[in-house]
This record gives structure tokens, sequence and C-alpha cells, in this order.
């Protein structure tokens, strides 16, 4: 890792440590899987953007492309836990789904993810679903953009906003200042690796995963 790169690592290693960290060293409850989960999701979705950006050669693509796809997944599967976990937890104590704003934003979040997940997987894998490589070159842009702008800016919120929630306020007692500087670094190690000519203006070819 290199450049601003090692600002983003640095970042969302500290964001980790200190949800983990609290989550430890207060009694082990089913809802801890919450936060554990879902932070580690944070986790692989940065590591995802980090190896993938940038890449020069057909080689480094193919197996960037690669990389990103199983770190998603696994991202995905760790957001199910923590979404499954507070479900359960909700019919348990009878409590109402929405009633905070770190609620809203993470459902959209995770809808929004969701949409990724089928778009970028698709695009990647069956391009033709699309109308052949040519359309899928398109739609990879809007897929980046969308990322950039959008789904990653809002994670990062939904992390802030559970600052505000009566777990991380109250038992994890998580102050929201750590949170912030995590977001911080993680943004000014993200966003300067963008080479914003090639979202613009779309990849050259889309690397088939059998190629």
């Amino acid at each position: 890792m290199t450049g601003t790169g090692v600002l983003a690592q640095f970042g969302v290693l500290l964001l980790v440590a200190v949800v983990w960290a609290a989550v430890f060293m207060n009694p082990i409850i089913l809802f801890s899987g919450h936060p554990i989960g879902q932070s580690l999701a944070v986790f692989l979705l940065f590591q995802s953007v980090l190896f993938l950006q940038p890449t020069h050669t057909a080689d480094q693509k193919r197996v960037g492309q690669r990389v990103h796809a199983s770190l998603n997944l696994a991202a995905f599967l760790s957001l199910v836990a923590g979404v499954a976990i507070v479900e359960y937890n909700k019919g348990l104590s009878r409590k109402a789904h929405f009633h905070s704003v770190h609620a809203y934003l993470g459902t959209v979040a995770v809808a929004l993810l969701v949409v990724q997940y089928l778009v970028g997987f698709t695009m990647w894998a069956t391009p033709g679903l699309w109308g052949g490589e040519d359309k899928a070159k398109k739609l990879w842009r809007l897929h980046r953009i969308f990322a950039y702008a959008i789904v990653l800016p809002l994670l990062l919120l939904t992390v802030l906003f559970s600052t505000r929630t009566d777990y991380v306020a109250h038992v994890l007692n998580i102050p929201w200042w750590s949170l912030l500087v995590a977001s911080v670094l993680i943004v000014a190690g993200v966003y300067p690796r963008l080479q914003l000519y090639k979202i613009l203006a779309g990849p050259r070819h889309v690397v088939s995963p059998a190629a």
C-alpha cells in the first residue's frame, strides 16, 4: 500500500479497533454481533476499493476485479449477519425497527449495496446481460461514480450516526469524534487515489474473468 492509501488503511483499522475494543470490553450479548459484523463489512468494503485502485495493466485489472468481487462477497455475508442479528433482537424485545437516524441510513445503505452488488457482479461476470461489453463499459463508469459519490459516504455517515444510538452511546460508550477521525482518514486516503479521467471517460474494456 502506497501514497494516501496508507491513510485510508490506518483509518479503517482505527474504526474497527475502536468498535471491537468497545464491544469486547463489555459483556458479550447477542446484539454484540451487530457492530462486529457491520464494522467488519465496512473494513472489507474499503479493502476491496483500495485493492482495485489504481490498476494499470490488464493483469492488474483482472486480479483486482477478482479480489474486489471476493471481498465484496465476504462483506455482503458480514452485512447480512449483522442485519439478521438486529432483526432477531428486535423480534425478541418487541422494539420498533426504525427509531434512529442510524437505522434509516443503514437500511438505505444496505439496499444500495445490494443494487451495487448485483450490477457489479453481472457487469463483470456476464456483460452479455447488459447488451455486450461496450454497454457494460458505460455501466462500469456509472457503477464507480455511484459508489464513490453515494454509497461509500453513506456508509461512513451510517457509522457516525451509530454513536447516537442507545447501545453505542450508553453501553459501548464510543465517542463520536473517534469514528469521525477514522472517517476523515478514510476519505483523505481513498478519494485522492481516484483517477477521475478514467471514471469520467469509462474503462477501455471490461476484462472477462475467464480471459
